[in-house]
């Protein structure tokens, strides 16, 4: 565990006084998920990214969305290669292990589906061709809250190839005073080291993956999974794809624990966070203002958990 503690304190040097949301980001990486940072701009969703790929060791790109942004900027494209007369691929921004899709929701829906696939499926397909992505593979994606000037809403489809969605929110005035501070002697980024190269990182996610859960533990999951398909605040529910996403997550769980088999606090403890962004709330939950966390912590109460 040695080296994952060093990875919170390099990533620290950078982010002050948001622990929690540096745990989350860290646990979605090794459960290989895609992290959605939704806030305000200017509390440092670049810099946590960047960070995290500087300590980690990852190759990195960036794509600052806007309206302008055509698809092939992030998957690539081929350029008929005259002296050979073939189709030559010339690889888009995605072709990285840490993508950050800066203010996602700023960009039109046909760009924004060009990262379907490659959320999905770890590889892009372009003029019929497919190519697979590097690994590690993480997108760490920005967006601004709905309503603000110029964005619009991200698609089901996109939303649900997030693990987890994270608000890193504004920081405490100490916090803040600190990272003042911080910032007289330079960019805190250029303090930030590496302590893990790319093999070592996918070591650990092999090993995420090995963590025991036993059929009990896949049936609770299931069963609140169903529990949101079921309640009659919400319009619709979580999708398999979600039960496979907090599986994963109750993995990277147990494995910070220093577990190597799931317990129902592990379930419990991502329930909500990777199932809430996925939702779609009946209109007279929206009426009473009862929000998408409160019904999913009203069916863990309600579900019953397996004795281990």
């Amino acid at each position: 565990m040695g080296s994952i503690n060093q990875v919170f304190a390099e990533v620290k040097k950078a982010i002050v006084g948001k622990d929690r949301t540096l745990l989350w980001v860290f646990t979605a990486i090794l459960a290989r998920g895609h992290i959605l940072l939704e806030d305000i701009p200017g509390v440092g969703k670049t810099t946590l990214a960047l960070a995290f790929s500087k300590v980690l060791g990852l190759d990195y790109s960036r794509v600052q969305f806007t309206p302008d942004v055509l698809p092939s900027d992030i998957t690539g494209y081929s350029i008929y290669q005259k002296e050979t007369g073939n189709l030559v691929y010339q690889p888009g921004a995605v072709l990285t292990n840490l993508f950050l899709a800066d203010e996602l929701n700023r960009a039109t829906s046909r760009t924004q589906s060009a990262l379907l696939q490659a959320m999905e499926e770890n590889q892009v397909t372009v003029d019929g061709k497919t190519y697979r992505l590097p690994q590690p593979f993480v997108v760490i994606a920005t967006q601004n809250p709905t309503g603000a000037s110029g964005t619009q809403l991200l698609p089901d489809s996109q939303m649900d190839r997030f693990s987890i969605r994270l608000s890193i929110g504004y920081p405490a005035p100490q916090d803040e005073r600190e990272m003042v501070l911080n910032r007289q002697k330079g960019n805190p980024l250029d303090q930030v080291q590496q302590v893990m190269t790319r093999q070592e990182l996918i070591r650990l996610q092999e090993q995420v993956e090995l963590v025991y859960i036993k059929p009990e533990m896949v049936d609770y999951a299931v069963a609140l999974i169903t529990a949101t398909r079921k309640h009659p605040m919400i319009l619709r529910g979580a999708s398999p794809r979600a039960t496979l996403s907090m599986t994963a997550m109750a993995k990277a769980v147990a494995f910070l624990n220093g577990r190597d088999y799931v317990v129902p606090e592990d379930v419990q403890a991502v329930f909500a966070q990777v199932i809430e962004h996925r939702l779609l709330l009946a209109p007279e939950a929206e009426a009473k203002g009862i929000s998408a966390n409160k019904l999913l912590q009203e069916i863990l109460r309600k579900t019953s958990a397996p004795r281990l």
